[in-house]
């Protein structure tokens, strides 16, 4: 039987995901990842040169399956405000019904991008920079609409949500409820609340 290698590198990329976003990056061997996909450690290293490749490969992977369906929401809606409570309430998500098992990728790429792994930083760096041009945009397009005052700092907005977003979904996490993800959404609507026109 002849294996089509984009669906094979996409199986492996699958799998990997899974094992990677669950269990770390770090305690994640490639014997798992042999054994989630069916393929042997050749088949492996022929779609990605080593490990870390991978692993580089494997957060892409994920942080474009969350935001693929983001967008969508966040597209839905007409305004600024409307379009960042979309954002707000799909983190909420990764508390009830996670879109990707193991929690949002960012935050657990993020939690394991130190200086002995370069690369996995360097990934988890390029994706909070979508996050904030993404956000960014929104407040800059709604301050050019009208939808919010043209005096706010555009900066400390895109860095308030991520941070209480990423921030909120780690506690809850951990506490295994959605009282703390449920209070910073409250606060952040408030505050998108007060710079709305």
């Amino acid at each position: 039987m002849i294996r089509d290698p984009a669906r094979t590198r996409e199986q492996i990329l699958e799998q990997a995901g899974i094992l990677f976003n669950s269990q770390g990056y770090k305690a994640t061997s490639i014997s798992e990842i042999t054994d989630a996909t069916g393929f042997t450690k050749g088949a492996i290293y022929k779609h990605f040169k080593n490990k870390e490749a991978l692993e580089q490969q494997t957060v892409f992977y994920l942080f474009q399956k969350v935001t693929s369906d983001l967008e969508k929401r966040v597209k839905a809606e007409k305004t600024a405000g409307d379009k960042l409570r979309s954002i707000f309430n799909y983190y909420k998500l990764y508390i009830s019904s996670p879109p990707i098992q193991g929690g949002c990728p960012l935050a657990n790429a993020s939690a394991e991008a130190d200086d002995a792994n370069p690369a996995l930083r360097k990934s988890a760096l390029k994706m909070m920079e979508v996050l904030r041009t993404s956000l960014r945009k929104i407040l800059e397009n709604g301050i050019r609409f009208k939808q919010l005052k043209p005096t706010i700092d555009v900066e400390f907005y895109v860095t308030l949500i991520i941070a209480c977003l990423e921030g909120a979904v780690m506690i809850s996490k951990l506490q295994r409820n959605t009282t703390d993800i449920n209070r910073i959404i409250k606060h952040l609507e408030n505050q998108i609340r007060e710079i709305e026109n």
